[in-house]
């Protein structure tokens, strides 16, 4: 599987609501460098599964809506935007963040991600 396809896949998953989805997309050695809102976060495996535990408990549907989907060799370039449906809210989406990130894919896994992310506010729902 390519890079690419890998990365679709997991973004196409249904991310809120997958018990094994880090140990179904994530590489043991993985590292996700994040820059978000709240400053920089270094997140290994342990981390994403804590990560992903809290997202299971907050949101009932998370999607995502790509603008750009770029892939050299065993990495991708995606710029996306996230809505969501609260655990509290089930029927309203809502954008919560806009996102780019540079993932590299190592054993059909994902294993190194550098990402930038801003939250959405009325400012920017049409960025």
């Amino acid at each position: 599987m390519s890079a690419k396809s890998l990365l679709e896949k997991f973004y196409n998953s249904d991310v809120a609501n997958n018990e094994t989805l880090v140990e179904d997309f994530f590489h043991k050695d993985c590292e996700l460098h994040w820059n978000s809102s709240n400053g920089f976060s270094l997140l290994k495996y342990n981390d994403v599964v804590a990560f992903f535990e809290g997202v299971r408990t907050s949101y009932d549907s998370l999607r995502f809506v790509h603008t750009h989907l770029f892939e050299s060799g065993n990495q991708v370039t995606s710029r996306h935007h996230v809505y969501a449906q609260t655990i509290e809210d089930p029927n309203d989406e809502n954008l919560l963040a806009h996102f780019i990130a540079i993932w590299e894919v190592k054993d059909n896994k994902l294993y190194r991600c550098y990402e930038l992310s801003q939250l959405a506010d009325e400012k920017t729902l049409q960025a």
